[in-house]
């Protein structure tokens, strides 16, 4: 018989969203039930060298923010690494106020795959990477209020299993494997915008503080010239939010398209969603 004894909060985040609300759920939990919680941050590159394994003990808290409706495609190669080895998990996704569409069954199948045992789990909302309007300064005080009640519902729900093997599989919304295709933005005359090599350019205000080189999630950017990009860009938005001269920017006439579409065309505020 297995019973839970540590909280992991698991995440890959770029400009801090998924981190703060994992670690606040994960946080919740771990002080519902009196036990130790412990931050795994898988998202610099050299965090992802190495397998992350987990025992059947571990309650694993793992969160990813949404790219396109999905998990991101570029972790998938080290999520395909990972070792449940029986433990409980509550994926979560953070999506950007439009909709996560079939990241969180995605992530959710993934864990199931890797020998998680997926026993609730959660959408919450984030401000998106491409901007500052779109759910601005989210999460907020209402969002972790939910996140509160959601690791108090969590921990209940741990306190009424005897071991984690007796956890159903979570039910999520989205549309079972294969999935729906990522999300593509399109032009107002329908014609597919595609901003996947697109890349932030560097201003004059620039003072080569090296930030940008050292927390870019997939090392893309150079150490020796910070204005040039050596691997893909993601568009997470972590050299742009985080860099303190505001240096960083977009020109692209399709990418500034789909940002200022989004800003216009999600300006309700969406809610977190919680599967218990």
């Amino acid at each position: 018989m297995t019973k839970i004894q540590k909280v992991k909060c698991v995440f890959f985040s770029a400009t801090g969203t998924t981190k703060k609300t994992v670690t606040w759920i994960g946080k919740t939990v771990a002080d519902q039930l009196g036990l130790p919680c412990q931050d795994i941050d898988f998202t610099l590159p050299q965090n992802r060298q190495e397998p992350l394994v987990f025992q059947p003990e571990d309650l694993v808290v793992f969160g990813t923010p949404v790219i396109a409706g999905r998990v991101p495609n570029v972790l998938l190669k080290f999520l395909d690494t990972l070792q449940g080895n029986g433990a409980a998990a509550v994926p979560v996704v953070l999506f950007g106020n439009r909709n996560y569409d079939d990241a969180l069954m995605e992530l959710r199948d993934i864990l199931h795959n890797k020998g998680f045992q997926p026993m609730a789990a959660a959408a919450f909302v984030g401000e998106h990477s491409f901007s500052y309007i779109l759910a601005k300064n989210r999460p907020d005080d209402l969002d972790f209020s939910i996140a509160t009640h959601f690791g108090q519902e969590v921990a209940k729900k741990v306190q009424g299993f005897q071991n984690a093997e007796n956890y159903p599989l979570i039910e999520v919304e989205g549309v079972p494997y294969p999935y729906r295709g990522y999300y593509q933005p399109r032009d107002r005359k329908g014609n597919s915008v595609d901003i996947r090599k697109v890349k932030p350019v560097t201003s004059d205000a620039c003072v080569d503080c090296k930030l940008c080189a050292k927390i870019c999630p997939m090392g893309s950017i150079s150490y020796e010239n910070v204005s040039e990009y050596v691997g893909i860009c993601i568009k997470c938005g972590a050299c742009i939010k985080q860099c303190p001269q505001k240096a960083k920017y977009y020109t692209d006439e399709g990418y500034l398209y789909h940002q200022h579409e989004l800003e216009e065309g999600f300006t309700r505020r969406a809610e977190p969603e919680l599967f218990i």
